[in-house]
C-alpha cells in the first residue's frame, strides 16, 4: 500500500510517501480501507520528535481517518462494508489502517469521508473538555482561543450546540469568518482579547476559556474569567508551556483544568463509544459539521503538515487517499 512515512525528525518537509506492506490485523482488530485522514497538530509534532509518543523510525503518522471497514471481529460495533470514522492514533496516513474496535464509529450516509475524517480527534477531545472537564452549562459564556483551527472550530461548534454564548479569538479576519460560520457569536483579535472579553460581558468575565494555544495568552485568559470560571488547558500550539501563580486562583475562585483526553480514555474501555453515542445525534442532524479548510492528496502530505505548522490553516486540513 501507499503511505506517508516519517523517516527522520526534520520537520514536515521531510515526510515522504512510499510503498510499504499493509499492516496485519491482529486478532480482534478492525481493518479499514482509508478514504480520508485528518491532519492534526500531534502529527506535526511527531515530525520533529516533540510529541510524547515517539515511535521508532520509520513510522506512518496519522491519528484519525474515515473509510470503509474491510474486516471486523464479530463483537465489534461495525461490520465489513460499513462507512466509518476511526481513531487509530497512528498509521492513518495510509491506504489501509488497523484500529481497535473501541475506536471505530459508524457514520451516516449523508456525511462525506472528508468531513468524517475531521471528527474523531478534535470533536471527541472538545466533548471531553467542555462537558466532563469543564462542566459547561447552558447559558454560560465560552471564550475559545485559536478558534479558526481544527480544535478551535470544533470547540466553537460544540459549545454553541450545547447552548453557550461563544466568543472566538482568531488571528485574522478570514479565520474569524470561519469561526462565525460554525457558531461563534462574537469574534475578537488576540491583541487586547482580555479587555474585549470583559467589554462583551459587561465586565462580568467569561465562564470558560478553551485554550489549545498556551504561551503568553495564559495570564490574560485567567484575568478574563468570571468568579468560578474555568480555564481548560488543551494544548500548546504556541510552543511555550505557561505557568500560573496560584494566588490568582485563590483570590478569584477560578480554576485551571487539564484536558488529557488520551490519558483518560486509554484506561477506560468503552469511553470513546460512549462519547460517540452522545455526539452522533448532533452529527446526524448536521449540527456538528467540521469546516474543512483545505484538502491535499497523499503525495502532498508535506504541504498539508506545513499548513498546520505555519498556523495558516482555516478550519480542518484533510488528506484524501481514495
Amino acid at each position: 500500500m501507499r503511505a506517508a512515512q516519517i523517516t527522520s525528525l526534520d520537520g514536515p518537509a521531510a515526510v515522504s510517501v512510499a510503498d510499504i506492506d499493509e499492516p496485519r490485523g491482529a486478532d480482534g482488530a478492525v481493518v479499514v480501507d482509508v478514504h480520508a485522514a485528518g491532519v492534526t497538530f500531534p502529527d506535526v509534532l511527531q515530525t520533529r520528535g516533540l510529541y510524547q509518543y515517539k515511535p521508532e523510525l520509520p513510522f506512518v503518522p496519522g491519528t484519525e481517518v474515515a473509510g470503509v471497514v474491510r474486516s471486523a471481529p464479530d463483537d465489534a460495533p461495525v461490520r465489513p462494508g460499513d462507512r466509518v470514522a476511526a481513531f487509530p492514533g497512528i498509521g492513518g496516513f495510509a491506504e489501509t489502517v488497523v484500529v481497535s474496535p473501541d475506536a471505530v464509529f459508524a457514520i451516516p450516509d449523508t456525511l462525506s469521508f472528508v468531513a468524517a475524517a475531521a471528527l474523531p480527534m478534535n470533536y471527541l477531545t472538545v466533548q471531553f473538555a467542555l462537558t466532563r472537564r469543564g462542566g459547561l452549562r447552558e447559558g454560560e459564556t465560552v471564550l475559545v482561543h485559536g478558534a479558526g483551527g481544527g480544535v478551535g472550530t470544533a470547540a466553537v461548534q460544540l459549545a454553541s450546540a450545547l447552548g453557550a454564548r461563544v466568543i472566538a479569538v482568531t488571528s485574522s479576519p478570514e479565520k474569524g469568518e470561519v469561526a462565525r460560520r460554525v457558531g461563534a457569536h462574537e469574534v475578537i483579535a488576540p491583541e487586547g482579547f482580555r479587555d474585549a472579553a470583559r467589554d462583551l460581558t459587561d465586565g462580568a468575565g467569561v465562564d470558560l476559556v478553551v485554550d489549545p494555544v498556551g504561551g503568553d495568552r495564559f495570564t490574560d485568559s485567567l484575568r478574563c474569567l468570571a468568579p468560578e470560571g474555568r480555564l481548560l488547558v488543551v494544548g500548546f500550539t504556541a510552543g511555550e508551556i505557561p505557568t500560573v501563580k496560584v494566588n490568582r486562583l485563590l483570590l478569584n475562585n477560578i480554576s485551571v483544568v487539564g484536558v488529557g483526553w488520551g490519558a483518560f480514555w486509554g484506561t477506560r474501555p468503552g469511553y470513546l463509544q460512549q462519547q460517540w453515542a452522545e455526539l452522533r445525534p448532533l452529527v446526524d442532524d448536521g449540527v456538528l459539521a467540521p469546516p474543512v479548510g483545505a484538502t491535499y492528496t497523499l503525495d502532498d502530505v508535506a504541504a498539508a503538515l506545513t499548513e498546520l505548522d505555519t498556523r495558516a490553516a482555516k478550519g480542518k486540513v484533510v488528506l484524501t487517499l481514495r
